[in-house]
C-alpha cells in the first residue's frame, strides 16, 4: 500500500512530465492536432495554427473533415476505422486544405490516445507542410522527364567543361556512349570545318552574356560532320560562381547539307564545279572595291577555246564535256588561290586576276594560261590538244564608273582581236599596252644601274611601345639616292622590280646592310632590334634559308632575334606548306617573322592559321583613317582581337596623330610605328633620336589605367 509521500512524488513527477510534453507541442512547428474516435478536434498548437490558418478557437470541437479537401472525405473513416480495430496506421501523405482555401501537401503521422484502462479513446496527428518539397519534386520529375524523353541533344559541363552528364538524344545523334564521354570536353566533337574563332566566340559570349547561340559543326564519332543549332548557358550559385554549363544542341545537319547544295548549284557550273556568271560577279565586283582601296590593279581576261567545236563535232559531246573538265584543271593549277576563273558557257571562261602589280605582270600570268590551256589530254583513249584565245581588260581606267559587266566585255572584245590575230595568244585592251612594257624595260635597267653605281640607301624608323616610352625596335626601309630626282620612296620604284631577279638582289643587300648596320650600332652600346621586308621571290627561292644561315656567320656579334623578317600579307605565294616550311627553317636559326600589312588581301586567316609568324602589323590604311571611318575602326579592333586570339604581338602602322595613339591604347594596342613618332631617317640619327624620344604624356596616362 502506497504512503502518502509516495503519491505525492508521484503526482508532482506527472505533473511535471505533462507540463515537458505540453511545451513541447506549444513550441513544435509541425502540427499536431488530437481528436475523438468520432473525428472531433480536442486540441490544436500553434503549429497547427500556422500550418492551416485556424486559430484554436475556431477549431476545437470541430470535426477534422473541415480540412478534408472535396472527394477526400472517406479518408477520415478509413483512418478512424484502424484506429479503432487497433490496426497500425503507417506515415503517410495526402493533401489537406487551409482556412484560405489553398491545397498543401502534408506528411502526417498518425498515433492512438489510450485511457486509463488502456482503451483507444481517439488519436493524435502530427502533420508536417511538404508542399515546397512536391513542388520540387514535382520539378525534377519533369526536369528529369524533358532530359530523358526530348529529341534535342543535352550535354551538362562543370565549370571546367569537362562533362557530367549527357542524354540519350546526345549518344544516339553522336554515337558515343556516355562512358565515353563523361570527363572529357566538348572539343573532342569539334570538326575541321571550323576553327578555333569558334570556340574563342563561344567562350566570349559566355563570359560576357552567360550565353551563346549560333549554328556550328560538330563530329560524329565515326569521323562524319554534322551541323547543329548550339545554345549554350551558364548555371551560377548564389555567389554568382559558374556551377555548370548546360548546352542543347539540334542536329540540323540535313537542312544545312541541302542549303549547302543549293547555294552550290546557284553558284557553281554543274559540269566543271568552277564558279558561273552569278558568282563571277560577286568576285570580280568585291576584287574591284579592294584594288580601289589599296591602289592596286585587277586584270579581267576572257577566254574562248580554239576548235572546240571541231572536237564536240568529231567526238562527241560526252568527249567534249571531258575536254572542258581537263582544260579547266589545267587552268586552274597555273593560277594563283586569289585568283577566280569562271565558267559562263560552252567553251568560254572568265578569269579575274588580281593584285596585279603591272601590264608586263599581267602578261606572265596570262601566257602561263595560254600553256595551260595548250597541254595535251587524253580523253577515252584520244589524245587531245587545242589552244585558247584570250582578251584582258586592266582595271582601274581612266573611264569613270565603269563596272564589272562593261570590264568582261572589254575583254570580250580583246578576245576577239586575239581571235582575228591568229588564235593562241592574248590581246589587251588597253592599247598603251606596248608603251607600258617598253618603259618597265627602261626602268629595270636604271633599277639595276643603281643598284650597281650604290645608289640605294637604308631609312631607319623607329618602332615603340606607347605605354612604356621603349623603343623596341626600328624598321629598314630602302630609298633612292637619286643623282637627279633626289631621295625616291620605295613605292616609286620596288614595284617594277617584283617577280624579277632584281627584286632578289635588292632584298639580299637590304638584309645584308641592316645587319652590318646593327653592328655598328652595338659598337655604340645600342642594341637595336631590325625588321627587314621579305618579298615573296625572295622567300621563295630554294637556297633563302642557307643565304640568311650564311648572312648571320658573317655578323656572329648579332643576336639572331634581334632580326625581324616582315612577309607583306599580300605577297602572292604559291605554295603555302613550303613557305610555312622555309619560316620554321628560319625560326631554328632564331630570326622572327610578322606579317605586315595584315588585313590588306584575300587570304588573312589562312596566312595567320598557317605562317608560323610572331607578330601581325595593321596596315596603316586602316590606322590612319580609324577615328573618322567606322569601317576601319572596325577592322583594327578585329585585327587585335584575331592577334590575341592567336597569341600574336600587334603593331600598328601609320600613327600619324597622339589621338590615334590614344584610341589604340584603349583598344589594347601597345605597340606602334608611325609620323607622330618618328618619319623614317638615316641610320646615324637613330642613337640621339633614341635618346631623346618620350611618349606623349596622355599615352602614359591610358597604360597606367
Amino acid at each position: 500500500m502506497n504512503t502518502p509521500e509516495i503519491s505525492t512524488v508521484s503526482l508532482i513527477s506527472s505533473a511535471v512530465a505533462t507540463n515537458y510534453y505540453q511545451s513541447i507541442i506549444l513550441s513544435s512547428d509541425d502540427a499536431i492536432i488530437s481528436k475523438t474516435l468520432e473525428g472531433t478536434i480536442t486540441s490544436w498548437n500553434a503549429g497547427a495554427e500556422a500550418l492551416f490558418g485556424y486559430s484554436a478557437k475556431e477549431m476545437l470541437g470541430q470535426s477534422m473533415l473541415r480540412l478534408f479537401p472535396e472527394g477526400r472525405e472517406n479518408e477520415e473513416a478509413f483512418i478512424l476505422k484502424k484506429i479503432i480495430a487497433g490496426e497500425k496506421v503507417d506515415h503517410f501523405e495526402t493533401v489537406r486544405i487551409r482556412k484560405d482555401g489553398r491545397l498543401i501537401n502534408v506528411s502526417v503521422t498518425i498515433s492512438p490516445v489510450r485511457d486509463e484502462n488502456g482503451d483507444i479513446v481517439g488519436a493524435s496527428k502530427i502533420a508536417r507542410d511538404i508542399t515546397a518539397q512536391k513542388a520540387s519534386e514535382n520539378r525534377l520529375h519533369l526536369l528529369s522527364s524533358v532530359f530523358l524523353n526530348t529529341h534535342e541533344s543535352i550535354v551538362i559541363t562543370n565549370s571546367y567543361g569537362q562533362i557530367i552528364e549527357v542524354n540519350e538524344a546526345f549518344c544516339y545523334c553522336s554515337g558515343y556512349s556516355r562512358a565515353e564521354v563523361i570527363g572529357q570536353t566538348p572539343n573532342m566533337f569539334m570538326s575541321s570545318r571550323q576553327g578555333p574563332e569558334l570556340t574563342t566566340a563561344i567562350r566570349n559570349a559566355l563570359n560576357t552574356h552567360y550565353h551563346y547561340q549560333g549554328e556550328v559543326w560538330s563530329r560524329r564519332k565515326t569521323g562524319e560532320a554534322y551541323a547543329g543549332f548550339l545554345t549554350v548557358n551558364t548555371v551560377r550559385d548564389t555567389l554568382n560562381q559558374v556551377q555548370h554549363y548546360v548546352a542543347l544542341f539540334t542536329d540540323i545537319t540535313p537542312l544545312r547539307l541541302k542549303q549547302e547544295q543549293l547555294e552550290h548549284l546557284a553558284n557553281f557550273d554543274s559540269l566543271t564545279d568552277l564558279p558561273n556568271r552569278i558568282l563571277l560577279g560577286d568576285r570580280l565586283s568585291q576584287a574591284m572595291t579592294l584594288c580601289q582601296r589599296q591602289n592596286q590593279l585587277l586584270a579581267v581576261l576572257y577566254l574562248d577555246l580554239d576548235g572546240f567545236k571541231n572536237i564536240n563535232d568529231t567526238y562527241g559531246h560526252d568527249v567534249g564535256d571531258e575536254l572542258l573538265i581537263a582544260v579547266s584543271h589545267n587552268m586552274r593549277k597555273v593560277m594563283r588561290d586569289i585568283d577566280t576563273l569562271a565558267r559562263i558557257g560552252g567553251d568560254e571562261y572568265v578569269v579575274v586576276l588580281v593584285d596585279v602589280s603591272t601590264p608586263y605582270d599581267c602578261s606572265q600570268l596570262i601566257e602561263r594560261i595560254l600553256m595551260a590551256c595548250a597541254e595535251p589530254v587524253i580523253i577515252r583513249g584520244h589524245q587531245l590538244q587545242i589552244s585558247v584565245s584570250i582578251g584582258a581588260t586592266l582595271f582601274p581606267q581612266s573611264s569613270v564608273g565603269v563596272n564589272g559587266d562593261q570590264l568582261i566585255r572589254q575583254a570580250d572584245r580583246a578576245m576577239y582581236e586575239a581571235k582575228q590575230a591568229g588564235k593562241n595568244r592574248f590581246h589587251l585592251f588597253d592599247f598603251a599596252y606596248e608603251v607600258e612594257v617598253t618603259n618597265r624595260r627602261l626602268q629595270l635597267r636604271r633599277i639595276d644601274q643603281a643598284v650597281k653605281a650604290q645608289e640605294f640607301v637604308l631609312y631607319y624608323q623607329p618602332k615603340v611601345n606607347m605605354r612604356t616610352g621603349k623603343v623596341f625596335g626600328v624598321e629598314a626601309l630602302i630609298r633612292w639616292n637619286h643623282p637627279e630626282q633626289g631621295i625616291l620612296s620605295p613605292a616609286s620604284f620596288l614595284p617594277l622590280t617584283e617577280n624579277n631577279v632584281l627584286s632578289e638582289t635588292i632584298g639580299k643587300w637590304v638584309l645584308e646592310t641592316a645587319l652590318s648596320q646593327m653592328n655598328e650600332w652595338k659598337k655604340l652600346g645600342l642594341n637595336m632590334s631590325v625588321s627587314v621586308n621579305i618579298g615573296a621571290r625572295q622567300l621563295q627561292q630554294p637556297n633563302f634559308t642557307a643565304q640568311l644561315a650564311a648572312v648571320l656567320e658573317d655578323n656572329t656579334e648579332i643576336n639572331p632575334t634581334d632580326l625581324e623578317l616582315e612577309i607583306l600579307e599580300t605577297s602572292p605565294f604559291q605554295d603555302i606548306h613550303a613557305i610555312s616550311n622555309v619560316m620554321r627553317n628560319c625560326h631554328d636559326l632564331g630570326v622572327r617573322f610578322s606579317i605586315d600589312d595584315f588585313g590588306t588581301g584575300f587570304s588573312s586567316l589562312t596566312y595567320l592559321r598557317r605562317l608560323p609568324s610572331q607578330t601581325l602589323k595593321i596596315d596603316q590604311s586602316f590606322v590612319r583613317d580609324m577615328l573618322e571611318d567606322p569601317d576601319d575602326l572596325a577592322i583594327v579592333e578585329g585585327i587585335i582581337g584575331l592577334a590575341s586570339a592567336f597569341g600574336r604581338e600587334v603593331v600598328a602602322e601609320g600613327v600619324e596623330t597622339e589621338n590615334i595613339g590614344e584610341k589604340l591604347l584603349s583598344l589594347g594596342c601597345e605597340l606602334a610605328q608611325g609620323f607622330v613618332i618618328a618619319r623614317p631617317m638615316p641610320a646615324e640619327e637613330i642613337p640621339q633620336w633614341v635618346a631623346k624620344w618620350r611618349p606623349f604624356p596622355t599615352w602614359t596616362v591610358l597604360g597606367q589605367n
